[in-house]
């Protein structure tokens, strides 16, 4: 078996280790699992792969610059002791691109999509190192092409040839590989190449000439920094475009912001910084941030000193207007609001859930000859799929997450109409929406969940009921047979016993499946399940015609110890 041999490093590693897997973006893990020798055979296999394209599809170079950063995770550039002594992940990247034939640059620690924007406007590699939102015991990394993000299509031949180095590294005779038995350097610490700043400049540059001017002027927004590798940059920007910025909550302890799971507690610390700020500075317009590695934004409205929390599902139909798309992908899980405010005749078929998912979407939506395309997550991860032109001024394509241009545009729409953030929003559909979930959640469990919710026919995408109607994979209707009928009858069935009528809730009136279980009530709300695609956690998402009731819709699913989240589990043992 190979690397079993007594003297290959395999047999010598004194750890069983742990696989790196892709999840919905990029690789996540624990950091007690991310060696880096794992880390190492995994970036080692990406980057043999971009060598194999074309440059048309993605391909890179030998000898070309291949460009590096990370965010302010400890483990993402230092080992953490407190953590088994793992990190220095980006030592282990820079590594797997030297043995490559690349030549790494070190952008230092900027946000994902300004690493994205400089690698992809000189058609070059990227790879960034961040867990982005996840718990502070995870992190990760995630490889950009030079045309853009990695898609699910290229996940098998990836992970084919992580086997192929896999078994290479592991049948090394230990007394000739770099790594010692508990998969660290044997070197010890080793220093990165010197940072070089372009990128945060030309990152700043691409907001400050589009949004020309001063065009916040007189707005006072207060920057909830913690732990996000943008805080400084979000800040300089809202001041070089009019704004008054109030830094807040800065942290040296990296804290994982969650933009689709924002906790009551979360709001209360943030309600407490505003209510400080505004005694000390005046009223505030609005409370800004982003999460760790700032590719996802947070927006809150002030209303009468009060904080309002708006969606990234909500947030995206803002930017989408004020840029003029006429092309729009979002995910299934985004809120149904799109479907019925000024949006609905642009959007794109649904996607799955990730923004590779939503990439392709957009692709696809330019080779109809859209001219205005951009697309986002419900986490609020804005992605430009075309140039955008406004005011006589054009912003370049970024096919990646961003959390800067949401909260531009968002501001700049409320200051063009003459209105409060608050006012801006409650001009959209009265659709409200929320996210929450459970962590540590076994990813066996939740595949269970989905089985045995999700119908035996895997062709088959929707179902609506009274009567049956079925569509598949292609948007075509199928006809029903005797035992799809039968099981979703069953499935039926028991997703009413556990979205009760004593919860508030009508009977099932469809159900969808493209990613997760998305279950539509007769009386128009809706409740989507569905596992993260990064961690061991179970999310659930509400839609319905208020705050308050989504909000209650999706704290009775994440309710302990019996809340129906817990509640589906045991149905599957």
């Amino acid at each position: 078996m190979a690397g079993r041999h007594p003297d290959s490093l395999r047999a010598r590693l004194d750890y069983e280790p742990v696989e790196l897997r892709f999840g919905t973006s990029g690789r996540r893990g624990e950091v007690r699992h991310l060696t880096q020798l794992e880390v190492y055979i995994n970036a080692r296999a990406e980057i043999d792969y971009l060598l194999s394209l074309p440059p048309g599809e993605g391909g890179v170079v030998r000898g070309d610059p291949l460009y590096l950063a990370s965010d302010l995770r400890p483990s993402s550039t230092r080992y953490v002791e407190e953590q088994e002594g793992r990190g220095e992940i980006a030592q282990a990247v820079v590594c797997a691109l030297e043995d490559a034939g690349m030549r790494p640059v070190n952008l230092g620690k900027i946000p994902t999509p300004a690493l994205a924007r400089y690698a992809l406007a000189r058609a070059r590699g990227s790879i960034m190192v961040t867990g982005s939102h996840i718990p502070f015991d995870r992190n990760g990394y995630k490889v950009n092409t030079s045309r853009g993000e990695l898609l699910k299509k290229d996940e098998a031949p990836i992970n084919a040839r992580v086997a192929r180095v896999r078994a290479t590294i592991y049948d090394q005779p230990y007394d000739a590989s770099p790594f010692d038995a508990r998969g660290r350097f044997k070197s010890g610490h080793r220093e990165l190449p010197p940072e070089q700043g372009g990128a945060r400049d030309e990152y700043v540059a691409r907001y400050t000439d589009f949004f020309a001017g001063r065009p916040l002027a007189g707005m006072r927004v207060l920057c909830y920094q913690h732990s996000a590798v943008g805080r400084d940059i979000l800040v300089e920007i809202l001041e070089r475009l009019g704004a008054a910025a109030i830094p807040a909550g800065r942290s040296e302890t990296f804290v994982p912001i969650d933009t689709e799971n924002i906790q009551d507690e979360l709001l209360a610390a943030i309600q407490g910084m505003a209510d400080r700020a505004a005694a000390e500075h005046g009223a505030l317009d609005a409370v800004v941030s982003m999460d760790g590695d700032s590719d996802r934004p947070l927006l809150l409205g002030v209303d009468a000193g009060r904080v309002l929390f708006f969606g990234g599902d909500l947030l995206g139909m803002v930017t989408a207007e004020f840029l003029g798309a006429d092309a729009v992908v979002v995910p299934v899980s985004c809120n149904d609001a799109i479907d019925r405010g000024n949006l609905r005749s642009v959007l794109e078929p649904r996607t799955r859930i990730g923004s590779p998912y939503v990439i392709e979407g957009m692709e696809r939506a330019l080779r109809k000859g859209r001219r205005a395309v951009c697309g986002w997550e419900a986490n609020g991860g804005f992605l430009t799929g075309s140039a955008i032109v406004r005011a006589g001024r054009t912003l370049p394509p970024l096919p990646t997450r961003d959390a800067v241009l949401p909260i531009l545009a968002a501001l700049a729409s409320a200051r063009e109409r003459g209105c409060t953030l608050v006012e801006l929003f409650a001009r959209l559909p009265r659709r409200r929406s929320r996210a929450l979930l459970l962590r540590d959640f076994p990813r066996p469990a939740s595949a269970a969940m989905m089985r045995r919710f999700s119908p035996s026919e895997e062709k088959i995408r929707e179902a609506t009921f009274d009567p049956l109607f079925l569509v598949g994979d292609d948007g075509g209707e199928i006809a029903p047979s005797e035992a799809a009928t039968a099981e979703l009858g069953r499935i039926r069935e028991e997703l009413e016993r556990l979205f009760a009528p004593e919860l508030g809730f009508s009977p099932v009136a469809g159900i969808n499946w493209i990613d997760g279980v998305r279950i539509r009530f007769a009386g128009g709300e809706v409740a989507h399940v569905r596992p993260s695609g990064n961690a061991d956690e179970l999310r659930i998402y509400a839609v319905a015609d208020g705050q308050e009731r989504a909000d209650e819709i999706a704290r009775a699913g994440v309710a302990e110890p019996d809340g129906i989240l817990r509640r589906m589990e045991r149905m599957v043992g």
